[in-house]
């Protein structure tokens, strides 16, 4: 057991270092190889379901509770399928963005969503094909990298939405 002294160097060293937000997303996939949406109330694009993970919270858990709380349902989330470095922009602090496989929803567990309707104002499936004209940019990439690597069950890097390799040249 450390010292006071010890203790007091440690709790100071640690709340100095650097914080991240990270932010927990979940793909989830109809039967038929749609990808499902939600349409935030509180900002203009389609998003995919998740959200901000709170302190003391695993990731993977956090995506659980976001589609639980986004669409009254409750997913497993499997393998991790992005993790996108998102350096700062205007007031928003860099992020963390990891996206997780949600699995596949039947038809009747898609029809059974009961969106909060104050955070969430409409829920929809999509051919990935269409994806880019839903989401953002970034969220795009991570999708399109998520559908690339989904079935191998690699997990890839991204900064700001691009494969390292890319934003390296």
């Amino acid at each position: 057991m450390p010292d006071d002294a010890t203790a007091a160097r440690d709790a100071h060293f640690t709340t100095r270092l650097p914080t991240k937000r990270i932010a927990a997303d979940c793909l989830l996939f109809t039967e038929d190889g749609r990808i499902v949406l939600v349409k935030p109330t509180y900002k203009e694009p389609w998003d995919l379901p998740g959200g901000a993970v709170e302190r003391d919270e695993s990731p993977r858990d956090a995506a659980r509770r976001e589609v639980r709380e986004e669409l009254g349902l409750t997913v497993d989330p499997g393998s991790l399928l992005v993790v996108d470095w998102l350096r700062r922009q205007g007031e928003f602090t860099e992020v963390l963005a990891l996206l997780f496989d949600g699995g596949v929803l039947t038809p009747e567990t898609l029809a059974s969503c009961a969106p909060d309707h104050r955070e969430i104002s409409e829920v929809r499936s999509i051919d990935p094909a269409l994806a880019a004209e839903f989401l953002e940019p970034e969220t795009f990439s991570r999708v399109a990298a998520a559908l690339a690597v989904r079935e191998s069950g690699q997990t890839v890097y991204l900064e700001d939405g691009s494969p390292v390799a890319e934003v390296d040249r």
